[in-house]
This record gives structure tokens, sequence and C-alpha cells, in this order.
């Protein structure tokens, strides 16, 4: 038995496992940034000691199985003393009271999804016709499916259509319901696959970005190409592990590690659909004030629509999460040459995957490029149509796994790099997703090194508040980079990114009292929910200096194989892109030089990108072929990798100018030597 502390969730677990294990049977949301590697520290948690006579249990330090030398890295000797242990490196071996810390539970993300603005021609993959039939007679005995066929042909020009088991078992009763007057949807022009009495006028569909943090769906009006609404959340595989490579290891150091990860996405992606057309039933309900995602001319839907009313599917997501969800072994992703079960495009009956909608329906799936890139850069690349552009551009998806593109209408060139999950919070001392309490922007005044700061969940920054109303709990991916570079343009870094040696300014600055090493206070225990200062460690900035490199490289050796040393703009794709500062992430130097006004976020560009071939189908196709028309790069093979990985590291570069820094960066600063 083991008892879950602060939220009282119980339950027989089997002998051997995991305190981490047994939080995801039982619920209980624990972080698990690096996916049980016992290398982040962020799962800490608290043996109670003692005999718990309401509960039934005798809990004992030693019922979590011997001490870790993994542990003693994240977890003091006095908090060791307490009963603290790392729930990913416990062995249960008998009873248990566990109690969670604040710090280790994971809060509800924030995510940020907005359907971006798209231009498009409609021409969805599902439409429906409304037809009237005559009763059959002996002179002429045609089977209803004949009749069907007959006289879709006769009045649309449809010729050699199929038709769907479960519509097929629908056409008689939907003839007599109807009194020969029907609707009937046909996919693709081929097939028919749903069959309603009389003139029926309501036809959905959704597009789903599932990303490797989190997942979006984007229920639209097939007659109007309105988004009706939009219903977001956290991808469950993150308890497997915050990156693809964690959920791959997961697979093969599980042997229904696979099963359990695809039954997660399944579930999510129903519990979504379910979301949305809630969502739609209760704007149009509340037809006084409908919801605010509901587009007021999308309220002319005739009736509440049901989740049978979705008749069409589109999903992008990296090469990963497409073979996870179709249950594809994701073992050689992991393993050079890192090659996909699959690159081509993929249409397969959502019951088959058990995903609830109208069973006659079709899902989806944008092709894949490599083992690293995706669908989801798919959509990106349909999104912002670099393919058709004369200017040459440069696309950054950041996340756990960067993407990038190059190119124009001439050369598209793509490759992934390894950012890390440092920019969402992973790797961090007091890094976390960013949920409610998360710093979210940070800003460092040069001359006194005071911090000001904003965390998710408050409207107001510090300055405006009082320090026990801020909550603050750690610091989220935006929050990292504004720190950085703000200590950068302060002078508290220099360019290699070590701290400064000068004379300090402020006791923010201080060296930690265990280690010695150096680090930065950007919020003190007075104001923060979990009572210990939160600072930005030397580590810290050596995450984000890897995570910047990383991408920077990429775009480095992708400019030189087109022979090229500047791009015309900079697009930054992502949930992660609509939070940063643009002028910072140069400051940086996560992409190579660009006039601040040619750097731009575009939001959730794959899904607008999987949401543009659900409302037109040609586009379905033109994403099979621009997946021949890539050329993808495998950056850890390109001459001289390690070398310009080395020189990136440096604030904003080594060797590279930033002009365009210029006026931005104290030029004493920008023009240090090392």
């Amino acid at each position: 038995m083991i008892i879950f502390q602060p939220s009282g969730l119980r339950g027989e677990v089997p002998l051997g496992i995991s305190i981490m294990e047994a939080s995801r049977q039982l619920g209980v949301d624990i972080e698990a940034l690096c996916g049980d590697k016992q290398v982040c520290g962020k799962c800490k948690v608290r043996i109670e000691q003692g005999v718990f006579q309401r509960f039934g249990i005798e809990s004992k330090p030693s019922h979590a199985g011997p001490w870790q030398v993994s542990e003693e890295k994240y977890i003091a000797p006095e908090e060791r003393e307490k009963g603290y242990r790392l729930g990913c490196a416990t062995r249960i071996k008998g009873d248990l009271l566990v109690f969670v810390p604040e710090s280790s539970r994971a809060g509800k993300q924030v995510v940020s999804k907005a359907a971006g603005t798209i231009h498009i021609t409609p021409d969805p993959a599902v439409k429906s016709y409304y037809i009237e039939l005559k009763e059959s007679t002996f002179d002429k005995p045609l089977g209803h499916f004949e009749q069907v066929c007959e006289a879709l042909e006769t009045q649309f020009a449809l010729s050699s259509l199929t038709i769907d088991v479960h519509a097929l078992q629908c056409l008689g009763h939907a003839l007599t319901k109807g009194k020969w007057c029907i609707t009937v949807t046909v996919w693709m022009d081929r097939e028919i696959i749903r069959i309603r009495p009389g003139k029926a006028t309501t036809s959905l569909g959704l597009a789903i970005d599932i990303g490797t943090t989190t997942i979006a769906a984007y229920l639209c009006d097939l007659t109007t190409m309105d988004v009706l609404t939009t219903v977001s959340g956290i991808n469950p595989q993150c308890k497997y592990g915050e990156d693809v490579l964690s959920r791959i290891s997961y697979h093969m150091a599980h042997a229904h590690g696979l099963d359990r990860m695809h039954d997660d996405i399944i579930n999510t992606v129903n519990g979504l659909i379910r979301d949305a057309v809630n969502a739609v039933c209760q704007a149009k309900e509340s037809a006084d004030s409908p919801s605010e995602q509901l587009p007021l001319d999308s309220t002319a839907l005739p009736q509440s629509p049901g989740v049978e009313d979705i008749e069409d599917i589109t999903i992008c997501g990296n090469t990963t999460m497409h073979h996870i969800l179709l249950k594809l072994n994701p073992e050689n992703l992991g393993a050079i040459p890192f090659a996909p079960t699959i690159n081509h495009s993929v249409d397969i009956k959502a019951r088959d995957l058990g995903i609830k909608i109208n069973p006659g329906a079709s899902i989806f799936l944008l092709p894949n490029v490599a083992g690293f890139v995706g669908g989801d850069t798919m959509g990106v690349l349909l999104a912002r149509q670099l393919h058709t552009s004369h200017e040459i551009e440069l696309i950054v998806d950041i996340g756990t796994n960067g993407e990038l593109i190059l190119g124009n209408k001439d050369t598209l060139l793509c490759s992934s790099c390894a950012t890390g999950p440092a920019l969402e919070g992973a790797q961090i001392e007091f890094g976390m997703r960013a949920a409610p309490g998360a710093i979210e922007r940070v800003s460092i005044d040069p001359d006194t090194w005071e911090v000001d700061y904003k965390v998710v969940g408050q409207k107001p920054w510090k300055s405006y508040s009082k320090p026990q109303e801020m909550h603050t709990k750690g610091i989220c991916g935006s929050g990292i980079l504004d720190a950085v570079a703000r200590l950068y343009m302060a002078g508290i870094i220099r360019k290699g990114g070590a701290f400064t040696k000068k004379e300090q300014k402020s006791p923010r600055l201080r060296k930690h009292p265990e280690t010695g090493m150096p680090e930065f206070v950007l919020a003190w225990a007075n104001e923060t929910s979990i009572g210990k200062d939160i600072v930005i460690t030397q580590k810290d900035v050596r995450q984000v200096q890897l995570a910047k490199a990383a991408i920077y490289t990429g775009s480095k050796i992708m400019m030189r194989k087109m022979n090229i040393d500047r791009v015309d703009k900079v697009k930054i794709a992502g949930a992660f892109g609509s939070h940063i500062d643009c002028s910072l992430a140069l400051v940086l130097g996560m992409f190579p030089d660009c006039k601040i006004d040619e750097i731009e976020p575009v939001g959730n560009a794959a899904g607008d990108g999987c949401r543009m071939t659900l409302l037109n189908r040609s586009l379905r196709q033109e994403a099979d072929m621009l997946v021949k028309k890539m050329q993808y790069v495998e950056l850890t093979l390109e001459e001289g990798f390690p070398h310009h990985l080395m020189e990136a590291t440096q604030i904003p570069h080594m060797v590279d100018a930033f002009p365009h820094l210029h006026g931005v960066v104290n030029p004493d600063i920008l023009n240090q030597k090392k």
C-alpha cells in the first residue's frame, strides 16, 4: 500500500516498482523531466516514518529501498535525514506514506496554441450531398446503394464510389426516416462514409497538433471553414520523460511501454474531442453570451453537434509522436541512421486507432521527413509557404527538439538539433513548465542589478505587487531565456557564460554555501511558495548556452550548404516562440544576425499547417511532394560540427559578428574578447 500526501491518493502497487511508477499508476502528478534517468532531481519526495493507524500501515525509510549514489547530487545531507528521496531512484519494498512537496508537484501547464490566420481555398476531403430518391419498383429493382451511386453520378459527377460498412448499415434506416431524401457524406470523392436522413448541414473536422509536451486540437466547420473552438492540454507521455529519446527508451525498457504510451495519447485525444464538442454545445446554449472562442457566424449550426459529426481529422507531430500514435516500433528512430517506418502520409480509419468520432471517418497524418523531422515540420512549411518565397527565410521551431527549415522556392533544407529540454524548464535548478507560479519574464537593472519579474498566473510584475502575492515557484523556458540574456546585458555573466569576478553591486550575486559555485538570486524566499530563494546557477547558464548553440550551429551549417552568409527573415514557430522576446533571443545568439524587425514569432505554425490540410485536400498531396523536395541535413555528420558548436556556446558568438545588436547591447559588453 502506498499513500501520497497531500493529495490523499492511495492504492496497492506491485513490490519492486519505483515511487514514480506508483504515482503514474495512481494518477499522482510528480515532475519527471528526465524520464526516470535520475539526472534532474525534480521528483524529490519525503518518506514519512511511523505507524499510521488511520491508514493501517507502518511506513519506514527502508520500505523505499536502499539509498542510491545518484541521489546524493540532488538531496542534501540534512534533507536525507528528514527522509527525502528521489521518486525515480526508489524501489518499493513495503507500505509507504509519501509526502510530495510543492516544488515536486507537476502544475497545470498553460498551453498557448491559438489558431493563426490562414488564407486558403476551401476544398475539404469530406463533402456532403443532398439527394432525393424514388422508392424501388419491380420495373427498376436497383439496390439502395446502387440508387445512391446513380444519383450522385448524375447530379454531382461522382463515379466509382465505395461505401464504408457503417454507412451501409445506416442506409436503409436513413431512407425510411428521410422518406427517400438523404444527405450523403463522401470522402475524397471515392468513399461514402456517412448517410443521414433528410437535409443535414452539420459537418465538422478536427486538426490536431501532437507535440512532445503539449497537444492542441482545432474544431472546424467544414462548410464555413471557421474554427469553432480550440482545446489543448499536456501530452500525458511527459510522465515518461520530457524528450523523444526518453519516450523511446521507456519503450525499450518496459515490455508494454509502447502500448501504455499509445493508450495515453489516444485517451487524451478522445478527451480533447469531447471537450471541443462540449464547448460548442455550451456556446450554442448560451446564445446571448457566446464563447469568445466561437466566431459569431459559426453559432448558426442548426443543432448542437456530437462527436459523430466530426467526419475528418488531420494530425501532425514529430516522428516519434507519429510512431507512438500508430503503435509503430520507435526503436529505430533512436539509432543511426534514425530511419522512420514510413515517410509518406498515412490515411487510416479513426476507429482502427480507437479514436471516437464518426465511425466511417478517416484520419490523415502528415508525412515524416526524417527520424527527427516529422509531420509537424511539414505543417510549419505548409503554413509559412516557404517553398513559394523568393526571399531566403529561416524557420526555427523551438522545443525539446529544435527543427530548422532554411530556403526559398528554389532550395529547401531542414535539420533537427538537440536543444535539450532546458528551454522548457528541465535540467534547470528551479526550472518548471509554464504553469502558475513560473517566472516567465525577467528584467535586470544594469546599474543596480535589481530584478523585476512576472510570473504565470499573475498580471502585475513583482515591482507592482507585495512579495507574498507573487507565489513564485520556479522559472519556465521564456523566463530562463530572459534571465540569461539580461544577466549578459548587465555584465553579470561574461561572453563565455561565466559569472563576473568584478566588484559585486548586489547581494543577489553570491556563492552557494556548499558548492562554492556562483549563482544569482531572481526571487527571494519571501516571494516564493516553496520557501527558498530561486536562483540561476552556473549550470543553468551552461544549459541555455548549449541549447542556443545547437540552434545557431544548425542554422550556420545549413547556410554554408546553401553558400549564403545571411538570411532575409527569421520566423520563430511554436508556443515557446510566441512567449519569448525576439530581441533577447538574438542577444543570446540563438540564430544568425538579422534585422530585429525581421524576426517574427508565427505562433503554432504546425497546427496552422495541419488545419490547412483539413480544409484543402490538395495540400495533402503537396505535403508528400515536398517531402521529396526537402533535403535533410544530419548536422552531426557535417564537417566541423563540434568546432561550430563550441564557438556558438559563447554569447552571442565567439567570432561571428552581430552588427544588428549595436544599440541594443552596451558596446563594452558586446565587444568582449572572451
